[in-house]
């Protein structure tokens, strides 16, 4: 691993966990003010094309809208509620695109991991779009954000739409050929739920001069044991509980 990793260990969780609501502006204002520099987000794309922040598929969790997000226009998604559900202090905060996410990091100095979640069904089209988009909002940055995908088509379509920019494979399971396929996409990083390092696992990952981060780590002991085993990045929902300079 000689190549330098320009991210820090501690990552906020779609902003600030569950502390403002997950992948709005707010929740990434609530996270850079608990000190956090890096924060990881979901990406999609609404049915024109506009690549906005959510995690679900569906939007009845997170908003005011009922259906599926990527079957939506912009202009019909923009005017939801995206707050209001978490609670009464951020009703109406908007869903955000990716450019007025890019806007804040860049302005603040702010790092991000986009997690391309695509709508099922398009996964190597969300892709692309979501690292064009990244490597032109970025294009003058110090520090490019970190694509990762569960989805190997969204990492593929990435791949080929933005090659310099970096790109990590995210694991629930460790399925057969998994450290193959990330080399196979180019990938500098595994991004695991955090219960999957184990000391062997970490020296395959590092082996092949990749990277060894977590999700997401809610628990003092679940850090401490990932820091002990050496891994370089800790996704978390406890921008309260973890301060990244400690």
């Amino acid at each position: 691993m000689s190549t330098p990793w320009p991210y820090p260990r501690w990552i906020a969780h779609r902003g600030a966990g569950k502390l403002a609501p997950e992948n709005t502006l707010a929740a990434f204002r609530f996270g850079a003010a608990h000190g956090y520099r890096m924060f990881e987000c979901d990406a999609k794309l609404s049915a024109d094309g506009v690549v906005f922040l959510m995690h679900d598929a569906t939007l009845e969790r997170t908003t005011s809208g009922r259906g599926i997000g990527g079957q939506k226009p912009w202009s019909e998604l923009a005017q939801l509620d995206a707050g209001g559900w978490h609670s009464r202090a951020f009703a109406g905060e908007p869903l955000p695109t990716l450019e007025n996410l890019a806007r804040f990091c860049l302005a603040n100095h702010c790092l991000l991991n986009i997690e391309i979640k695509p709508t099922p069904g398009t996964e190597r089209e969300t892709g692309e779009a979501v690292a064009r988009q990244a490597a032109t909002l970025w294009r003058d940055a110090a520090v490019p954000p970190l694509l990762t995908s569960f989805q190997v088509d969204a990492l593929k379509g990435a791949a080929t739409a933005a090659p310099e920019l970096p790109r990590g494979l995210l694991l629930d399971t460790l399925w057969s050929g998994w450290l193959e396929t990330a080399r196979e996409l180019g990938c500098v990083a595994i991004v695991c739920n955090h219960a999957l390092w184990d000391a062997t696992v970490v020296a395959q990952v590092h082996g092949a001069g990749l990277r060894a981060l977590s999700y997401t780590v809610n628990d003092d002991w679940a850090a401490q044991r990932l820091i002990d085993l050496g891994t370089d990045g800790i996704i978390t929902d406890r921008v309260d509980l973890f301060s990244p300079a400690r």
